[in-house]
């Protein structure tokens, strides 16, 4: 009988043990679901915290079950899916009236009352750029200024040329949907973009950003999409490939080799990065008042300029880049399923995918990734290296580079594709909102 028992025990212990080797997200299984019954159970019995703890919970669950499935499904998984799904299915269960009633109340309170995207955005601003190499940002930027110049502009006029053929006018074409797919993704660019926007228009965030979100997507696909075939034409043509190799001369090859920060963690340095990321937001709310220039914007540019003129601590420095690591690592598809939820209308989301809005989306990416192609090599760039990098201009941030140069087979070029969405992004947010102050 003790034999018994003891085999019976060590079953228990096996099939425990095997369930653990299944991740969702970075979390085993048998754990993911004792959290997640634990928190449906408190919802249904109306005892879930109306706060940024049942908030914060509903968010990581659905984030690490909607990105599992999004990065496993064929060809969703190439394109940007955990993305994608994060944004969809909650503007679909809340348009459908699926989502429960406590959970929802937990999820408006962290997000619209303690406004937890504007603590991500602002580490996820005051990080990226501060956590830049200063001679990546300075180099890499003066490499790719011309052609990210030349590939906007013809973004512009392509994306505006074709929307006039659907109806488009030029205003709605350029502010709408050319800048947010060129801005940098959605943490980064359509975030703060909104919120710049918002204040201008006098329109309810939630309305601007469900304009906003869905040329981001759709640019990113068309980039990734791009850069596949890119690929190919550098397989089929090698003399236009520098088979990761960005200029010709080889003078690339001690940039390329000064990536991020790699840096043993430290928690009082992230600490640090905390506070500072939360200045930077501070300070832009103050300018805004004597300038009238929205503070998220503000809060880009003087986190460059700093970041240029040498004058924060490299300590600093790092810890701004280790919390924009662990806040982009761990909150970026919760928040992506909050805004869904409560940002992004799925009514207004359906109607934007028509022909016309997707024949912009893919006429603007197609001239800027072209036109990289050809000012690279004027500039004794590789042209499919040149015309890879200018894509990831119209990538959803980080996670939109990594789509995109894996689809090249081209992760190497990091360094340059990071100038292209964070530099690229914010100079474009930047520029828009302020042409729309004063001009819009």
């Amino acid at each position: 009988m003790e034999a018994i028992t003891i085999n019976a025990v060590s079953t228990r212990r096996s099939v425990w043990q095997r369930l653990n080797h299944y991740h969702i997200g970075a979390m085993p299984l048998p754990v993911y679901v004792v959290i997640a019954a634990i928190t449906v159970i408190a919802a249904l019995n109306k005892k879930l915290p109306n706060d940024m703890i049942g908030g914060v919970a509903v968010l990581m669950l659905a984030d690490m079950l909607l990105g599992e499935i999004g990065n496993r499904l064929p060809l969703l998984r190439h394109i940007g899916g955990a993305a994608i799904l994060c944004l969809f299915v909650p503007s679909a269960l809340i348009g459908w009236k699926l989502m429960d009633a406590e959970m929802l109340k937990a999820l408006t309170t962290t997000m619209k009352t303690a406004n937890l995207q504007y603590l991500y955005i602002a580490c996820l601003v005051a990080g990226s750029i501060l956590g830049m190499r200063h001679k990546v940002l300075v180099q890499g930027f003066m490499r790719m200024f011309i052609p990210l110049l030349v590939g906007t502009v013809a973004a512009v006029v392509a994306g505006i040329a074709v929307g006039l053929l659907f109806g488009y006018t030029p205003r709605h074409t350029f502010f709408f949907i050319v800048v947010p797919i060129v801005g940098g993704g959605i943490g980064e660019g359509i975030l703060p973009l909104s919120i710049g926007y918002a204040e201008i228009l006098g329109k309810p965030q939630a309305e601007l950003i469900a304009m906003l979100v869905p040329a981001a997507l759709l640019g990113n696909v068309v980039a990734i999409v791009a850069s596949g075939v890119l690929k190919w034409l550098g397989e089929r043509h090698p003399h236009l490939s520098g088979q990761g190799f960005l200029v010709k001369s080889g003078a690339d090859v001690e940039l390329l080799k000064s990536g991020d920060h790699q840096a043993e963690l430290d928690l009082q340095l992230m600490g640090m990065g905390l506070l500072i990321s939360c200045a930077f937001f501070i300070l832009g709310a103050v300018l805004a008042q004597y300038t009238g220039i929205p503070g998220p914007i503000l809060m880009i540019v003087s986190a460059a300029l700093l970041k240029v003129l040498k004058l924060i601590p490299e300590q600093i420095e790092l810890g701004a880049y280790q919390m924009y690591k662990f806040v982009s690592s761990n909150l970026t598809f919760a928040i992506l399923f909050g805004l869904g939820a409560l940002f992004v209308s799925w009514q207004d989301l359906l109607d934007a995918f028509s022909p016309g809005y997707f024949a912009v989306c893919a006429a603007s990416v197609s001239a800027l990734i072209a036109s990289g192609f050809f000012v690279g090599k004027w500039l004794n760039m590789y042209p499919v290296e040149a015309a890879i990098v200018t894509a990831c201009h119209s990538g959803l941030g980080g996670t939109g580079d990594v789509a995109i140069l894996s689809a090249s087979n081209r992760m190497g070029l990091m360094p340059f594709a990071q100038i292209s969405t964070r530099i690229g992004g914010a100079c474009m947010i930047v520029c828009a909102t302020l042409l729309l102050k004063f001009f819009g």
